[in-house]
C-alpha cells in the first residue's frame, strides 16, 4: 500500500458513522449486507448512509453489488488487510509478532475500579 493509499482509507475511517459502517461490514462477511440493513442497524437515514458509503467505496474500503432491488455493501478485506499491514510492516524493530493486538470479548464491557480494603489497626 502507498502513503497516499493509506491516507485515503484512515481520512474516511476517522468519522464515526463511517467506522461504525466498516465494522459492521468486516462483522458481516464476504457476503455483505443490503444498504437497508445497515441503515436499520445503526439507526442512519439512507440519504446520509449513501454519502458515508460512498467516502468508503472512493477509498477502497467497501465494494457494491445489485441484487434485485437491493445494493449489497461489503468491507474490502484486502485493503483492510494492507492498511494492516503497511500500518505495522516497521512493528517492534523487525518482530511484528511482539506487536499483535490482544484479543478483547466481545461485548464491550466497563472496566471495574478494583476494590479498595480498608484497614483499620487498633489504636494503641
Amino acid at each position: 500500500m502507498r502513503n497516499p493509499d493509506a491516507l485515503a482509507a484512515l481520512a474516511a475511517l476517522a468519522q464515526d458513522n463511517r467506522l461504525d459502517i466498516f465494522r459492521l461490514l468486516v462483522e458481516a462477511g464476504r457476503n455483505g449486507m443490503s444498504a437497508g440493513a445497515v441503515a436499520d442497524a445503526l439507526d442512519l437515514a439512507p440519504n446520509a448512509l449513501t454519502f458515508h458509503f460512498d467516502r468508503l467505496r472512493e477509498a477502497g474500503l467497501v465494494t457494491v453489488r445489485r441484487e434485485g432491488r437491493s445494493m449489497i455493501y461489503a468491507a474490502r478485506y484486502e485493503t483492510m488487510n494492507a492498511l494492516i499491514a503497511y500500518l505495522t510492516e516497521n512493528c517492534c524493530s523487525g518482530h511484528p509478532e511482539q506487536c499483535l493486538p490482544v484479543k478483547k470479548e466481545s461485548s464491550p464491557r466497563k472496566a471495574r475500579k478494583p476494590q479498595r480494603t480498608l484497614i483499620v489497626e487498633p489504636a494503641s
